[in-house]
């Protein structure tokens, strides 16, 4: 009942209809390309793009004009700074979650974006509405799960077709900062939870709060039945502002991001494990955002650095190659990053959070990800 009365305070639901599964229709996109080199080490400096091979410049020479953008790799423009992304089935259109509107956005290449739902959010410290993930049987429930905050928390809500928001998860701690989380799907049946430490690093460290944590629930916001613990909803300790989380396809293990007071890291996780020592860390402060895994291939968005990373996983948390910094200043500050079932890489901006945005901004970009791998949130 608490949650209720809550929803009726915090969140104002619109009328939402999402789509059904679309055909795949595409056209040929530019690419990314990777790079060879050694196998790297825990990273004390951003490696430079182009260095050792090419990059293959999306939008070259070519400017937008008002809301129309001549680059083929953008699929919707004029949108608030955007939160996150998530694919629809057939790979043709996505969902977009503004991040301080707490709008709710069908894109499609050719057509106009379109408002399917509205949260109402908070998006001070930091928040608003930073995560967005379909139902792990979406094609089935047409559910969508997004993490917001609220002036009085930070949550997970659910939102059904033509229903208000319904908040499943609730109290998660906010404070002055550190309000982010991110949210994607674990297996078959649950939720993948990242959460902020609400300013506060010491609540990060203390399992029995939901602050700077990891967390695995069931669709109902209840903790997942096989948990390590199937009492408690916390797999991971220790986040401080999490800019994205992201899984392996077929496997249990997940990444997650977060910024630190002195660098940016990737953090390698499995339930039941302890997050340990970063997986890769970034001196420089690029601004980790959101992650795409994939079989062979792992995506993080920078904000700060305007620009994504590519780094290719081998075992036992080690990776492979040179990674390589690309699109650097293409597209400005990156956000969301994710992708379709066909492996399509599908970023978002966030110019208007403290970019500089073009006219056209901010904007939805398809693109494809290096060869030799398929990037995906799956």
């Amino acid at each position: 009942m608490a949650g209720v009365a809550l929803l009726a305070a915090a969140l104002l639901g619109g009328c939402a209809e999402f789509p059904d599964q679309h055909p795949e229709d595409w056209r040929e996109q530019p690419s990314l390309r990777p790079q060879a080199g050694p196998q790297p080490r825990i990273e004390e400096r951003q490696q430079p793009p182009g260095e050792g091979g090419t990059e293959t410049s999306p939008s070259e020479n070519a400017e937008p004009d008002g809301c129309e953008d001549p680059d083929p790799s953008v699929v919707a423009t004029c949108l608030g700074a955007v939160g996150d992304v998530a694919v629809l089935p057939g790979g043709r259109g996505a969902l977009v979650g503004e991040l301080s509107t707490g709008r709710i956005m069908l894109v499609e290449p050719g057509a106009d974006p379109r408002e399917l739902a509205r949260v109402e959010v908070d998006p001070t410290g930091g928040g608003g509405l930073t995560g967005l993930t379909l139902s792990p049987s979406y094609a089935e429930d047409g559910l969508l799960y997004a993490y917001v905050t609220t002036p009085t928390d930070n949550r997970v809500v659910r939102i059904a077709p033509g229903e208000p928001p319904e908040p499943i998860l609730t109290g998660i701690p906010r404070g002055s900062g550190g309000n982010a989380g991110a949210i994607t799907t674990s297996g078959s049946d649950a939720l993948l939870v990242a959460t902020g430490d609400a300013g506060s690093p010491a609540d990060a460290d203390d399992r029995s709060g939901l602050a700077g944590k990891v967390l695995r629930i069931d669709t109902f916001g209840d903790p997942a039945q096989d948990n390590p613990d199937p009492r408690s909803a916390v797999i991971a300790t220790g986040l401080r502002a999490p800019g994205g989380v992201c899984t392996r396809p077929n496997t249990s293990s997940y990444w997650v991001t977060d910024r630190l007071p002195e660098r940016d890291v990737l953090y390698r996780g499995s339930p039941g494990e302890r997050l340990g020592p970063p997986a890769w860390s970034w001196r420089d402060g690029p601004g980790v955002a959101g992650c795409a895994a994939g079989r062979g291939l792992l995506v993080v968005a920078l904000t700060d650095a305007s620009a994504v990373y590519t780094m290719r996983p081998g075992p036992e948390g080690t990776f492979t190659g040179e990674p390589e910094q690309a699109l650097e200043d293409e597209y400005g500050r990156l956000r969301a990053a994710t992708s379709g079932p066909n492996g399509m890489l599908w970023l978002g901006t966030s110019n208007k959070a403290g970019g500089d945005p073009v006219s056209s901004d901010d904007r939805v970009i398809r693109i494809q990800p290096p060869n030799g791998g398929t990037a995906g949130k799956e």
